[in-house]
């Protein structure tokens, strides 16, 4: 009995600060933007006082859908959602492509090797995230080497000269660039747990190696691949700084728009409606995806 209640004590002392974290720091601030929703934007910016006095005995509380009525009918904001799933997804492609065979590499690699690999795939977290960003600025330049060989190259096929930066290619290459350790380190987790031998027994059976892989690795290594879609996708839909230093107008995204609401415009209950938008969007896609892998059977492998 005493020993049960140790651990039941020991269990509520050791939840408590990741509880208060997630109170304090998301809970807390998510229901204050929810409530900004349903209020009046300030005379000057902000948001209006919630009671209002008008004359001696009408007392008007300013609360109000006109925030969600203009945020779900404006195709200025529909079409800044589309693009940013648009560039999420293709963001989250493209780093499994680059990320799989990476990790798939660093897990077969030999220790003393693989210390070495992962420690190059964590080392552009050791510098300043807007440094990162000003140095593709610089490759992606119109006098930069990268620039001129790909338009000698494109002028070959009869293309005009391509301007790489301040494109939405710009901005789906850096959103890549960034996001690309965040695939790399869950399926690294991931593959360096699975048994070869499963793998042998395919191929003494007459499996190919494409078969071993499509039908045995794959499977197996789902969770990883749903763990690290999930950690650059999430980002990469709310992200404002890449668009804005190395995008153009025609690929703004809807982290644009709501950090304009806040800190522009001031118009923060259009804001929130804006964010409260992107998170459902992300939810709906996480329990699409989810809830297609459980109905493939794909995460069975998961609880073994």
């Amino acid at each position: 009995m005493s020993y049960n209640l140790f651990k039941l004590t020991e269990k509520r002392i050791l939840s408590t600060p990741p509880i208060i974290y997630l109170v304090v720091l998301f809970l807390i601030p998510t229901l204050i933007m929810i409530f900004i929703a349903f209020r009046e934007p300030g005379e000057y910016g902000g948001v209006a006082p919630l009671i209002q006095h008008i004359g001696k005995s009408v007392t008007k509380i300013n609360l109000t859908f006109d925030s969600f009525k203009f945020a779900l009918t404006s195709e200025f904001i529909w079409q800044l959602c589309l693009r940013s799933v648009k560039y999420s997804l293709i963001t989250t492609f493209c780093c499994l492509m680059l990320g799989y065979p990476l990790a798939s590499l660093i897990a077969k690699s030999q220790k003393k090797h693989r210390d070495v690999l992962l420690l190059l795939v964590i080392i552009p977290f050791w510098s300043c995230f807007l440094i990162r960003i000003y140095a593709w600025m610089i490759i992606l330049g119109p006098q930069s080497g990268v620039s001129h060989i790909i338009n000698v190259i494109i002028g070959l096929f009869g293309y005009q000269p391509a301007n790489l930066l301040y494109s939405s290619f710009a901005v789906i290459v850096c959103l890549v660039y960034i996001n690309l350790p965040f695939m790399v380190l869950p399926l690294y987790a991931n593959l360096e747990k699975h048994d070869e031998a499963i793998i042998e027994a395919s191929r003494d059976l007459g499996a190919t190696r494409l078969q071993s892989f499509l039908q045995i690795t794959i499977p197996l290594s789902l969770p990883g691949i749903l763990a690290g879609s999930a950690l650059v996708f999430i980002p990469s839909i709310g992200m404002f700084v890449v668009p804005e230093l190395v995008g153009n107008n025609c690929s703004l995204m809807i982290g644009n728009l709501i950090k304009q609401q806040f800190l522009q415009t001031m118009n923060w209950p259009l804001g929130s409606v804006t964010a409260i938008i992107m998170t459902l969007i992300v939810l709906g896609i996480s329990l699409l995806v989810g809830s297609i892998a459980r109905r493939t059977g794909g995460l069975k492998y998961a609880t073994k």
